[in-house]
């Protein structure tokens, strides 16, 4: 993907923070439209099973199927962008979430389990595909030198609408509108309504030609481009060892919005809105940190700071955030605001996987763009996992407490995957890439990587490339 480093002439105070200035008003797009899918995150189960009179575990079968089409939509983001533009796919993932989600909340209107499990499947696949389109189309405007700053930024807007504000203007909505399901159903009537406007201001905001072109080059088959990331992770282990790591990365956070809603709510007597409460704090935790182990691991080592931060560290962030709340005066203040506390260190710790997206493209250095197109595609597969853990472990008779330890069950697999995950931290000056337009070196005259010069059908093409980030 082309990536250039000179400055331009027009530089602005938001490009030397890292903000494309081209991209301003999309990254502000990614917010509103993250801020309208994450609305409902942390009610949506309880909500289910009350309109549907279901149980957890049908209704966690659900939510894992939602899971494998965000899976899907995070590969299919950059594939697409590689053949039609960023812009395109982003349309695309709009229209497929305001369709569907107007389609699930009639299914919930006329009582169809059969409806509800299709059509919030099929929503799956809108916010992956908007919003990681962006991400492509960030890495493509984008400087090298400020690649990972700008993705930062992105994170930032991703993880504060998903949950943080999502959580935040479902924490106001409901009330306003008469609290329980009458209240959930008019918050996800406002979320249609964020996420049209974010789509609004990406669509007329950002005028910037590179997300209407095509990124893979002219005359690479669209097989190739689908299947690049896919074919890596068969040749080398090592993507596929990065890819499980980033996958257990956050699906407890994902299991826990299935399980925590009714524990802290119901169950502890804290009710819906203090746990609306805890979700924003502990997802605030963790963006305000997400840079601070960024440069920890800079410092550490980025494989230490995954595997002692990330790994160890979530896993005993997980057990507080479990059993603290069970430990202290169920439907105390002081007990809630302690059980805050013990989240908050989840949410802290989980940040110390941010230097995974500075290894995937390490791990293969030659062919990063298909390396980064699996970590992405991990990212948005935790949900999955996240949510099949929850369905597996409860249709096993093993309670909720069984779902906490399957997950440290699985961060211990990760912590082990990490030994083999060591990558060198010195920087390649002279390592470029070319997807259709030629990179340039520091002194602007355009840089050929060896692996990219097409010898002939083993010439790999793959999606574009996404720079380090979580």
């Amino acid at each position: 993907m082309t990536a250039t480093t000179a400055s331009s002439p027009r530089e602005t105070v938001l490009d030397r923070i890292g903000i494309p200035h081209s991209l301003r008003w999309g990254f502000v797009a990614v917010l509103l439209f993250m801020t309208g899918n994450g609305t409902e995150s942390n009610f949506i189960t309880p909500h289910i099973e009350s309109v549907l009179d279901s149980t957890t575990g049908t209704v966690s079968t659900i939510i894992s199927m939602y899971g494998v089409s965000v899976l899907v939509g995070s590969y299919l983001s950059g594939a697409l962008a590689d053949l039609w533009g960023p812009r395109r796919v982003m349309q695309l993932g709009a229209a497929v979430w305001v369709v569907f989600e107007l389609l699930f909340l009639l299914s919930l209107s006329v009582g169809s389990m059969p409806l509800v499990f299709l059509t919030y499947f099929l929503r799956g696949f809108g916010y992956p595909l908007f919003a990681f389109a962006f991400l492509v189309w960030v890495n493509i405007v984008t400087p090298v030198q400020r690649n990972g700053t700008a993705v930062g930024w992105f994170y930032v807007m991703f993880t504060g609408g998903l949950p943080t504000l999502g959580s935040l203007f479902a924490l106001g909505m409901i009330p306003a509108f008469g609290g329980g399901t009458g209240g959930e159903t008019a918050a996800m009537i406002g979320s249609i309504a964020l996420v049209i406007v974010g789509f609004l201001l990406a669509q007329f905001g950002v005028s910037d030609p590179h997300g209407d072109r095509r990124v893979a080059p002219a005359g690479t088959p669209a097989s190739q481009v689908l299947t690049a990331g896919l074919r890596l992770s068969v040749r080398r282990p090592k993507i596929f060892m990065g890819f499980v790591v980033r996958l257990i990365n956050t699906a407890p956070q994902y299991g826990m919005f299935i399980i925590l809603p009714g524990v802290i709510a119901d169950e502890l007597g804290w009710g819906q809105g203090r746990w609306l409460t805890m979700t924003v704090l502990v997802y605030a935790t963790n963006i305000l940190v997400n840079a601070l182990f960024g440069a920890v691991g800079d410092w550490w080592g980025w494989r230490r700071t995954v595997q002692w931060f990330g790994v160890f560290g979530s896993s005993v962030g997980l057990l507080a955030w479990w059993y603290v709340p069970q430990l202290v005066p169920a439907g105390s203040t002081w007990g809630f605001w302690v059980s805050v506390a013990a989240g908050c260190v989840f949410g802290c710790l989980l940040a110390g996987f941010v230097p995974m997206g500075a290894i995937m493209p390490r791990l293969a250095p030659d062919f990063k763009g298909a390396a980064m197109a699996m970590y992405t595609t991990a990212a948005g597969g935790a949900a999955f996992l996240g949510s099949a853990v929850v369905s597996v472990v409860l249709a096993l008779g093993l309670g909720n407490v069984g779902v906490v330890w399957a997950f440290v069950l699985l961060y211990a697999l990760a912590f082990v995957l990490m030994y083999f995950l060591d990558v060198s931290q010195h920087d390649d000056s002279q390592e470029a890439e070319v997807t259709g337009t030629a990179a340039t070196d520091t002194a602007g005259k355009p840089v050929v990587a060896a692996t990219d010069v097409a010898a002939g059908p083993e010439a790999e093409a793959g999606p574009a490339t996404r720079p380090s980030g979580r």
